[in-house]
């Protein structure tokens, strides 16, 4: 790796939380969350446009993006106490399996309708359930939502990641079985270790994580406390080659359940930062998309798009009517659910390594509608919490809380 000058990264990271106040001075006032403001930046500094980030920020983007999401996984986990589920579990349970099996169900019968091959069909399927966590738990947290339907959304955020590896892992050995590939019972292996991996490992960080803020340090946690137990586990999590995001939802779910003394306290500890973290993972996200991908998708893109949308709408309608859920808002929750970035694009470059001859055809489709939707879907997911009012805003202008 080149030697890069110390005031270079310095200036870069100096300049990118800057641009990180300005995004979130101006979402206060616009409807555009800040969110959508810092992918779209990225974008404009990125390569695609006007390249004025150095090279260096692109080796860091993965591990930014490890600790970001495993933040977040962290943070996902509070929402799934006992107390949450017992009065909310079968909305969580009925809306995220209907929106992940509608939205798989519509891709594919969609796809295969505009003449896609079978195999490249369901890798496809398999993919488009996938919800990027970051961009939903940043607008609930901008927006200050606190209610029934962000719990119930926030809860489902929390298990698609499980849901929707059970489902790309069963169906790429199915697309493995059809497309003639010899490895489909190592795919299946790979995919059920994990999921169950993940889970094993949460418990296992999570348990003396709940003792310590119980008993060593009663009634309030340290920040090396929590930031080292929380980067361990997705350290162990990539070195085991299970979801971090997972293990760090386990990990934050039994803590949130079993620790005795103002629990809350844990969680908040990451939350103070966890946005400065998350401006750079938005800035170089979007910097890492290209434009070009946009023009490579055509009309099978359009459709992956178009179907991705239609299957989340008709999910969460059906879910919503399974639980019966009071509301409209219930019904169209899939629109709030719209962000795909980060796992399905792991999903693709995994699904690439068993079908290298989709790899172009994979790769702009799930790049391209990723752009579309990292600048759509934050706006939606404000949308449907304003309209389920739980924001405490009657206008456009945010009233949130300040980092």
């Amino acid at each position: 790796m080149d030697t890069v000058e110390p005031y270079v990264i310095l200036i870069t990271f100096g300049g990118l939380f800057i641009i990180g106040l300005v995004a979130d001075l101006i979402g206060r006032h616009t409807p555009l969350p800040r969110v959508t403001l810092l992918i779209m930046t990225g974008v404009l500094i990125g390569p695609s446009v006007l390249d004025w980030l150095p090279d260096f920020t692109q080796q860091w983007f993965p591990i930014l993006t490890d600790i970001a999401l495993a933040m977040i996984g962290f943070l996902l986990g509070q929402n799934l106490t006992k107390n949450k589920l017992s009065s909310m579990g079968k909305p969580i349970i009925a809306i995220s399996l209907s929106v992940m099996l509608m939205t798989a169900l519509f891709m594919f019968i969609g796809l295969i309708s505009l003449g896609v091959p079978l195999e490249l069909a369901l890798i496809l399927a398999a993919i488009a359930p996938a919800t990027a966590p970051a961009p939903v738990v940043d607008v609930t947290q901008q927006m200050n939502a606190k209610g029934p339907f962000t719990d119930t959304l926030l809860g489902i955020v929390a298990v698609d990641d499980a849901w929707g590896m059970l489902l790309f892992s069963i169906l790429l050995v199915v697309a493995s079985i059809f497309g003639g590939n010899g490895d489909a019972i190592q795919t299946l292996y790979a995919g059920l270790w994990e999921i169950s991996g993940a889970l094993l490992l949460g418990l296992v960080i999570g348990f003396p994580m709940a003792y310590l803020t119980s008993h060593i340090y009663p009634g309030k946690s340290s920040q090396a406390e929590v930031l080292g137990l929380v980067l361990l586990c997705a350290g162990l999590a990539e070195w085991l080659q299970v979801s971090y995001i997972l293990s760090a939802m386990m990990m934050g779910t039994i803590v949130a359940n079993f620790t005795r003394h103002h629990r809350h306290r844990v969680f908040e500890e990451i939350e103070t930062l966890e946005w400065p973290l998350l401006i750079l993972f938005f800035l170089l996200a979007g910097a890492s998309l290209q434009l070009n991908a946009l023009f490579e998708v055509s009309v099978l893109g359009l459709g992956y798009i178009l179907f991705r949308i239609a299957g989340r709408i008709s999910g969460s309608y059906l879910g919503a009517r399974w639980a019966k859920c009071s509301g409209q808002q219930y019904h169209l929750m899939g629109l709030a659910m719209l962000p795909h970035a980060g796992i399905p694009i792991g999903m693709a470059l995994l699904a690439i390594q068993h079908f290298p001859e989709y790899q172009s055809t994979i790769l702009a489709i799930i790049l391209g509608s990723t752009i579309i939707f990292e600048l759509i879907g934050p706006s939606l997911t404000r949308t449907m919490l304003i309209r389920s009012g739980e924001t405490n805003q009657n206008t456009g202008i945010q009233k949130d809380k300040t980092h």
